[in-house]
């Protein structure tokens, strides 16, 4: 079997077995045809059986050199998966990762978050652009519908491709809740707990009764908004209200978990709401926000009761 069989094999039982979402395919067909264009060129061996320690850690160099950790982590983590399925078909005798010790350490970065102030301003700014904009023209519906987006997705706490992917049947106004459906087709459900939340995807609704569109959020030829629209969306309308962060959407998803948790709210209920299989994923949220260190701090530190002279 050749090394471009062994690739293509593996990614129909990504699909049609494993039924992995078309985004984790994509990225999977991507890694794996990079690294066989790498050991076309720099190994001579082509049947998947001849590649070895020495070849994989080649192209695990390279990578190295070309790439962020994190990207260099998710490749190998795919040349893993391929390795150890062939080991399982019996395509090979052992998988050459069984003898080899690659650890990727990922420098830990804390989530960027946007300031609730801010948040505040993005939503100001909105609505008045909104009750601002002409009743019945296309200004004033785009702004119902950039409106409903964002709602959505700080309502949720939701990934931007979780929100463009929503099903018109998805959303559930009358009783106020959203059916997600995330990575690895896993399903929650989001309550909507906030009437102006209900109140905008209700306009948004209303307006686009008539339009045949299977996704809930769709452009102006009827098809599903896109993730790079959704972040223009928000880009634009965070620039025309004065924010000074570039702000992501990712970014509100990240402020949503951190500003629950400094408000108490218990690690487990953030893990559902963001669709995290893991609880340790979540964990990243624990860490202390400044607001809740500076507030802690003056309460409580030692140095207010440490007198000097008069002061």
């Amino acid at each position: 079997m050749t090394l471009a069989e062994a690739i293509a094999h593996f990614l129909f039982h990504c699909q049609f077995e494993k039924n992995l979402s078309p985004k984790t395919l994509k990225a999977y067909a991507t890694d794996l045809r990079q690294m066989q264009q790498f050991l076309a060129g720099a190994w001579e061996t082509d049947p998947v059986q001849g590649l070895g320690k020495e070849a994989l850690r080649a192209y695990i160099r390279h990578l190295h050199a070309a790439l962020a950790v994190r990207s260099v982590k998710r490749k190998v983590a795919t040349m893993k998966s391929l390795f150890h399925f062939l080991e399982r078909e019996d395509e090979i005798s052992v998988s050459p990762f069984r003898k080899m010790e690659v650890r990727i350490r990922e420098a830990k970065r804390l989530p960027r978050t946007v300031p609730l102030d801010q948040i505040s301003r993005l939503f100001q700014h909105l609505y008045r652009s909104r009750d601002g904009a002409a009743e019945g023209t296309v200004a004033r519906a785009t702004l119902i519908r950039d409106l409903a987006v964002l709602e959505a997705l700080f309502a949720t706490g939701a990934r931007v491709a979780e929100v463009c992917g929503l099903a018109v049947d998805d959303v559930d106004l009358a009783r106020g809740k959203i059916r997600i459906v995330g990575k690895g087709n896993r399903e929650r459900i989001v309550q909507l707990c906030h009437p102006q939340t209900i109140a905008a995807l209700r306009e948004y609704r209303r307006l686009n009764r008539g339009a045949a569109a299977a996704s809930f959020f769709s452009n102006r030829t009827g098809s599903r908004l896109s993730e790079q629209s959704v972040r223009t969306i928000l880009r634009r309308h965070a620039t025309a209200a004065g924010l000074r962060l570039h702000v992501t959407p990712h970014m509100l998803r990240h402020s949503v978990a951190t500003l629950l948790h400094e408000d108490g709210v218990d690690i487990r209920y953030i893990q559902h709401l963001l669709g995290h299989r893991s609880i340790a994923t979540t964990q990243i949220y624990t860490e202390v926000g400044e607001a809740s260190q500076r507030k802690m701090l003056l309460r409580h530190h030692p140095r207010k009761q440490v007198r000097v002279g008069d002061r």
